[in-house]
């Protein structure tokens, strides 16, 4: 009897587990859809509280936990291996040294990750492909740093069949991407831009990109509270496009941050604001503490 239950407890276990994410095309749907009232969380280099950034453990947590989209960073190997780094070195996040593009993808495979301390752990860099290959079916991919590598990046996505589950985004005006990445913009591949409201040709970009291309979202990063309020950022949901807010730090949002939101027990001051000003993607370093949140208002399953 006692090892029945215990074999029921385990099953209900793996059925918990499982039943963290939803699938990835429910998620691609919400994302597409205007009318959503839904706000996808996005885990900013995938759960790296839990394990190093970048690292297929950070990437699983945080399907497990039900993030609807992981972002990572590309660089390149030597020998033209896309793989999910963030810096411009190897020295911050791995035992390495130096630049990734010194070294071939079979050399890169000798150094060993870091976790958030800095501290040696025994996970390996992850390939662009392994990570299309582990989130397909279950989360959506944000490429953020990695603008050079996304006629390579496509090529990947096309031949794991992840086109559909890729976000990609700059903060370069329309004009430039459609003359560095133009066949892009016409692919199925869901496009982005970032676009720094406290800049003075910040209303100018959005209304050019509302006009020739009309994107899936916008990331918007503001310094204060005036900055947004007194920009056209307004005009992007009635275009039919979504708003993405970070809330990682003070910076981006003019403090509405996941600080604010966890640390200082004011989430209604942190997530709860950007919320009302319309985020329907918010990208954090707390993704558990923000789906909890969310649940509870209703717009998240």
């Amino acid at each position: 009897m006692f090892r029945i239950s215990l074999l029921l407890l385990a099953c209900g276990l793996t059925f918990f587990a499982q039943a963290q994410h939803r699938p990835a095309q429910a998620i691609i749907h919400e994302f597409h859809n205007p009318n959503s009232k839904e706000v996808l969380v996005v885990a900013h280099r995938g759960d790296w509280r839990y394990a190093p950034e970048n690292s297929v453990l950070s990437l699983q947590h945080a399907i497990e936990l039900g993030v609807d989209v992981v972002e990572i960073d590309l660089k390149k190997s030597k020998d033209g291996v896309l793989i999910l780094l963030h810096d411009q070195t190897l020295d911050r996040t791995t035992t390495g040294h130096g630049n990734p593009s010194d070294y071939t993808w079979e050399e890169l495979q000798k150094f060993t990750l870091k976790n958030e301390h800095g501290g040696p752990t025994r996970q390996k860099i992850m390939t662009f492909e392994d990570c299309m290959q582990r989130a397909k079916g279950k989360v959506m991919i944000n490429i953020d740093k990695g603008y050079e590598y996304y006629q390579e990046a496509y090529e990947i996505l096309e031949k794991t069949g992840t086109v559909d589950h890729a976000i990609i985004k700059t903060n370069k005006t329309y004009e430039e991407v459609k003359r560095e990445n133009g066949p892009l913009l016409q692919s199925k591949l869901a496009f982005m831009p970032i676009v720094n409201l406290a800049k003075p040709e910040a209303k100018s970009i959005i209304e050019t990109y509302e006009k020739q291309l009309k994107p899936v979202a916008y990331e918007l990063n503001f310094n204060s509270d005036q900055v947004l309020e007194q920009s056209n950022y307004l005009s992007i949901p009635k275009s039919g496009s979504k708003i993405w807010f970070n809330s990682l730090w003070a910076s981006q949002n003019a403090g509405h941050d996941d600080e604010k939101s966890v640390e200082e027990k004011a989430p209604e001051a942190g997530w709860g604001w950007l919320i009302k000003h319309g985020a329907k993607l918010i990208q954090t370093d707390r993704p558990k503490e923000l789906i909890a949140y969310l649940k509870k208002k209703g717009l998240h399953p």
